[in-house]
């Protein structure tokens, strides 16, 4: 009830009739514990108030009160409605996304189990998540949600070494792995047709996702969800908890995910890698731009090099971004070393004196391993001054 609450409790004999002077009490709540129909209101007092007349029987007296009482009927509603949102899930591989993860289901009231590996006992008791560190066991406790976490490498053998027997035939697996296509095709070969697929790719992590999830991007494809309206409700509700994080929600096939994550993830991970690998340092006149690169070293030198390499090996796209990467370059030195090269030549034959053959262009490069000299001179023991447009002189030998 929402204005008015009943409390029962023993007291003299029992009830034969209770009426409400101002509120009326809920229906359901009148034939449960009265056994009667509901009380009708009286305008004779705006305060809730229940009087009643006592039997000698029963022991029970009906008081009128403002607090809400566990027994309430709005309250237990709610109640029942809020655990049906709540789900039992089963994280298989319990690293630090895994972890992750764990940490806010747990807040949201879910209950989580895990296996991996790797005992992690303690971690998992601190963060309030029931380690299985036996596969068996883990699968035995039904969990009504799969969430594989374990790297990209080692997904298939994961997968493989689960009883899966042991679960429910209604299980949902899903996946959080950050290539799509393949982990689709694996979970389509490996489990059982009645058992529920879900693909998806959380576009974040503990350091981009340390605080609040709002605004991050989610990505999910329901590869195979049955039409029994339970298995509806739950893949709703597991979505929901990432929209009620404010993630932003996009469906997308796994196929177009690995075309368009070649182009973003994987080329963010290697530029990572390759400033990483110049030992990039913080200085005293850092610009915005260099922060942010410094940004992007220390976020991709905190992933494993083995999800990198996940990233390459597990999807087909990521040769074709490796090979436009290298071209990108190329064309970039090119212009450069064409530019310079096109400034050393108007020196070394001032006043339109080069060779009438000779074209350059911004794009061109010089042959570096044979630079050119003045036509008709061919001995490459002599050697010409490179003029630099500081005035600063080099000879090319």
């Amino acid at each position: 009830m929402s204005t008015s609450q009943l409390r029962l409790s023993h007291h003299a004999p029992g009830i034969s009739n209770v009426r409400h002077r101002s509120t009326p009490c809920t229906t359901a709540l009148c034939s449960q514990f009265l056994g009667r129909q509901p009380c009708k209101p009286s305008s004779s007092s705006s305060r809730p108030q229940v009087s009643c007349r006592i039997s000698r029987r029963t022991g029970v007296k009906v008081q009128a009160i403002d607090a809400a009482q566990p027994f309430d009927y709005e309250h237990r509603l709610q109640t029942i409605l809020d655990n049906e949102k709540k789900l039992k899930v089963g994280i298989v591989g319990f690293g630090t996304f895994g972890q992750f993860l764990a940490k806010r289901l747990v807040s949201k009231g879910h209950r989580v189990l895990a296996t991996s590996r790797t005992s992690y006992d303690e971690v998992a008791r601190k963060i309030g998540v029931e380690f299985y560190q036996d596969p068996d066991d883990f699968c035995e406790e039904h969990p009504e949600v799969v969430l594989l976490a374990s790297s990209i490498l080692s997904t298939e053998s994961v997968l493989r070494s689960l009883p899966i027997p042991r679960l429910k035939r209604n299980t949902l697996f899903v996946d959080v792995l950050s290539v799509k296509v393949f982990p689709k095709q694996l979970l389509l070969s490996c489990l059982p047709p009645e058992v529920d697929i879900l693909c998806t790719h959380p576009m974040f992590g503990p350091d981009s996702g340390k605080g609040s999830w709002s605004g991050l991007n989610f990505m999910y494809e329901k590869v195979r969800i049955g039409d029994d309206p339970r298995k509806q409700k739950r893949v709703d509700a597991l979505l929901q908890f990432f929209a009620d994080e404010g993630c932003r929600m996009v469906e997308m096939s796994c196929e177009e995910h690995d075309r368009q994550a070649a182009s973003t993830q994987f080329v963010t991970h290697t530029v990572g890698r390759m400033l990483g690998a110049m030992e990039l340092r913080s200085t005293e006149i850092n610009t915005r731009g260099f922060e942010a690169l410094l940004n992007l070293v220390n976020n991709t030198a905190n992933d494993s090099f083995d999800l990198y390499y996940g990233l390459f090996l597990y999807n087909r796209n990521a040769t074709d971004e490796l090979e436009r990467l290298e071209q990108a370059f190329d064309i970039v030195k090119k212009q450069l070393l064409g530019r310079l090269h096109d400034i050393a030549r108007n020196q070394i034959f001032p006043d339109g004196m080069a060779p009438a053959q000779t074209t350059t262009t911004t794009t061109s490069v010089p042959n570096l391993s044979q630079p050119a000299l003045p036509s008709g001179n061919t001995n490459s023991q002599h050697s010409s001054p490179l003029l630099l447009p500081s005035g600063e002189s080099k000879v090319l030998q």
